[in-house]
Parts: structure tokens; C-alpha cells; sequence
């Protein structure tokens, strides 16, 4: 019966111990996930005003082109189609 007695404080220690290194290790774990989730936070703005910023740009090019093949409609229909600087009147 010695023995188990002096087992048992032995096993109660070791026990709390466990018990408060478990606590450290999921408060350590809590902190991290916390900074995970800021940073990922973080990325998705980032991200949002990139996107935003190209379909700006994206629908600038877009409203460059369209003016681009107005322009170009118009002088065809007009017959002021502007080949190597000359009027396409003159070429025919």
C-alpha cells in the first residue's frame, strides 16, 4: 500500500500539470487563430480593391475601344476613312 501513496501525488502533479499546459496550449492556439483570421481579414480587402481597381481600368479600355469603333463606323459611313493620311476619296 506504499507504494500507491506515493504514486498517487506523484500522479497528482503530473496531472495539474498536463491540465495547465493544455490550458497554455489552447490560449496560444486561440491567439494564433485570432491573428489568422486579422490577416486573412486583411487579404480580402486587399483583394477586393484590386479587383475593384482592375474592372475600373478594365471598363476604361472598354470605353476606349467603343469610341475607338465609333469613330471608325462614322468614317466609313461618311467615306472620311483615314488610310496611311489620306482620304479613302482620294484612293478610289
Amino acid at each position: 500500500m506504499k507504494a500507491a501513496f506515493f504514486i498517487n501525488p506523484y500522479l497528482k502533479k503530473m496531472k495539474n500539470l498536463i491540465l495547465f499546459l493544455a490550458a497554455i496550449l489552447a490560449l496560444s492556439l486561440n491567439a494564433c487563430r485570432e491573428t489568422t483570421q486579422e490577416k486573412t481579414e486583411e487579404a480580402v480587402e486587399a483583394i477586393g480593391e484590386d479587383i475593384e481597381d482592375n474592372a475600373e481600368k478594365a471598363g476604361e479600355k472598354i470605353e476606349e475601344g467603343a469610341e475607338k469603333v465609333k469613330k471608325e463606323i462614322d468614317e466609313e459611313i461618311h467615306e472620311t476613312d483615314d488610310l496611311n493620311n489620306e482620304e479613302a476619296n482620294n484612293q478610289a
